[in-house]
């Protein structure tokens, strides 16, 4: 029996070069070879590294294009054009077929790139007869929706590990699958779905099997990077988040000495770069250090690099960890404060402060950490004047600003107040489409606190002398490079002629959506801008006789 788990190209405006390694399908190739070492499974990736190209706008994004429509090259640009990422459909269906496995197993990871997975499925269907297995974290929010699919003949919802090592045992001897946990399948017209049920132990799972992965096909400075998980899931229920409809065991985790060991693998194999990807990396403290403390003794600074591009809770953050963190070779920092308005972290059931996360990004600071902190933008029940507060607070400090727009992520408390999603809701659930409205913002308003946080992450990149500086002066520091130049006389027009420009080749654009009268009531919030140096500029209001 022959087994192909692939991961799907994507489509939107933007791709991230380094998350991308399908850590999940190789577990699952590892779980399955453990249990019938006579199975042949290969892990195919049509996503990362096999190229990109523009492909016209989805006509569900078409009120997009006001917003996105210039190809800027200016620092505070947003984005234009909707990119293929990855391998086309036509391709994977040949590549697939040409394997000619027994069973294909597509990641539905997320709910917007969901198409992607089943045109995969399609395309596969179309060469050859094999049966098609679903899973992911889209198939755990939306199963029914998935299973429905012509092409797709079951699925998993929830942890997929047991469930399919006992789905691979009963197609190749015959016996019923009717009764596997977490399975989906069909029976004649009728869609059958079981339940979630418990999954093997996360500590007893064999090490991912890396073996079909290119290590210099994923890489970060040139080094080579593979992914690590401590913990699966979440102990926090924030009501934006769909996370425990994958986990449904609650928050499990691995003895940090079985970290380390597997560590120890990944070095010998030549991996350099190791980024976490549990959702709650520091929650266990006492397992966190002692994890920080053996890689501490092994490696001597500069040999490895450590990521945690999920963000870590600030929860379990002090001075003792962050100072572990940075001996064991972590160098930034992924924060999430959400909002800095305790009633709106209360509303989505988020057990942080802004008190502790101050204190936190005070001694990351010190330490040396390069910070970047995270907003979500248009929480439905949030005023613009509560998403000010937060994105001046957020000004205030030495961090970059994660500006992150609110989408309704199907399977999380929010969207399943609203209903059960459609294929359009799912579509949409993404930063770039801008898709939540209320009455309280429109999407302009979106787009403006968007492109302001990135205003003020370039004023925070400027290298000033001394603290207290105006604008003005921070400006005229800012010429050392094209890129500073320009940012510098966007926002100068900005400030005098209340517009701000794309820049493209042919000169200068006017943005029309953009809200002037927004962005000056955040600087006018702000008062202080804080740079990734610790300085202060001090923006206050730019008055139009002010001139460079």
């Amino acid at each position: 029996m022959k087994i192909i788990l692939l991961q799907p190209p994507i489509q939107d405006f933007y791709d991230t070069d380094i998350r991308l390694q399908p850590l999940g399908l190789c577990m699952l190739k590892a779980v399955v070879r453990r249990a019938s070492p006579e199975v042949d499974v290969k892990v195919m990736d049509f996503h990362h590294g096999q190229g990109k190209r523009q492909i016209p706008l989805p006509p569900e994004f078409s009120y997009l294009r006001e917003y996105y429509a210039f190809p800027d090259s200016g620092p505070f640009s947003t984005f234009h054009r909707y990119m293929h990422f990855g391998a086309p459909f036509e391709e994977v269906g040949r590549q697939v077929a040409a394997e000619a496995p027994s069973l294909v197993g597509i990641s539905s990871l997320f709910s917007p790139y969901h198409r992607e997975a089943a045109a995969c499925a399609r395309e596969i269907k179309q060469r050859i007869g094999a049966p098609i297995v679903m899973g992911g974290p889209h198939v755990s929010a939306c199963p029914k929706e998935v299973l429905s699919d012509p092409n797709v003949d079951f699925i998993i919802a929830g942890e997929a590990e047991k469930a399919l090592v006992k789905l691979v045992g009963a197609l190749r001897s015959g016996d019923s699958y009717e009764g596997i946990a977490g399975v989906g399948f069909k029976k004649g017209k009728n869609l059958c779905l079981n339940p979630p049920g418990k999954n093997d132990d996360f500590q007893s799972l064999p090490l991912a099997d890396l073996s079909d992965l290119d290590p210099q096909r994923y890489t970060l400075g040139k080094q080579p990077l593979c992914f690590i998980t401590t913990t699966r899931g979440c102990p926090h229920r924030c009501s934006f988040c769909s996370v425990h409809r994958t986990f449904t065991e609650g928050f499990t985790r691995r003895d940090p000495e079985a970290v380390f060991q597997e560590m120890e693998k990944r070095f010998e194999q030549g991996y350099r770069v190791f980024d976490f990807e549990d959702d709650n990396l520091t929650f266990h403290k006492k397992d966190f250090t002692r994890l920080l403390q053996l890689i501490i003794d092994r490696w001597a600074p500069g040999k490895i690099r450590l990521l945690a591009m999920n963000g870590v809770s600030t929860l379990s953050l002090d001075r003792e960890v962050l100072s572990l963190m940075r001996q064991a070779g972590f160098s930034d920092l992924n924060l999430s404060l959400v909002s800095a308005d305790k009633e709106s972290l209360a509303k989505v059931n988020r057990p942080h402060t802004p008190e502790k996360f101050e204190a936190v990004v005070k001694e990351a600071h010190e330490l040396g950490f390069r910070i970047v902190a995270y907003q979500i933008i248009g929480l439905p029940f949030e005023s613009l004047e509560k998403m000010i507060q937060t994105m001046a607070t957020l000004a205030r400090l030495p961090v970059l600003i994660g500006a992150s727009i609110f989408y309704l992520a199907p399977g999380s408390p929010m969207a399943r107040e609203v209903g059960t999603p459609g294929e359009v809701d799912c579509f949409k659930a993404r930063s770039t489409a801008m898709a939540v409205e209320s009455p309280r913002f429109a999407r302009d308003d979106l787009y403006t606190l968007f492109i302001t946080a990135r205003i003020l992450n370039f004023l925070k990149g400027l290298r000033v002398e001394n603290n207290g500086v105006s604008l003005k002066e921070a400006l005229q520091s800012a010429g050392e490079n094209k890129r500073g130049r320009t940012g510098a006389d966007l926002l100068t027009r900005l400030l005098e002629e209340n517009q701000l420009y794309a820049a493209i080749s042919q000169g200068l654009k006017p943005l029309p959506r953009f809200r002037t009268g927004l962005f000056r009531k955040v600087l006018n919030e702000t008062n202080t801008v804080g740079t990734m140096e610790g300085r202060e500029i001090l923006v206050g209001t730019w008055h139009p006789q002010q001139k460079q």
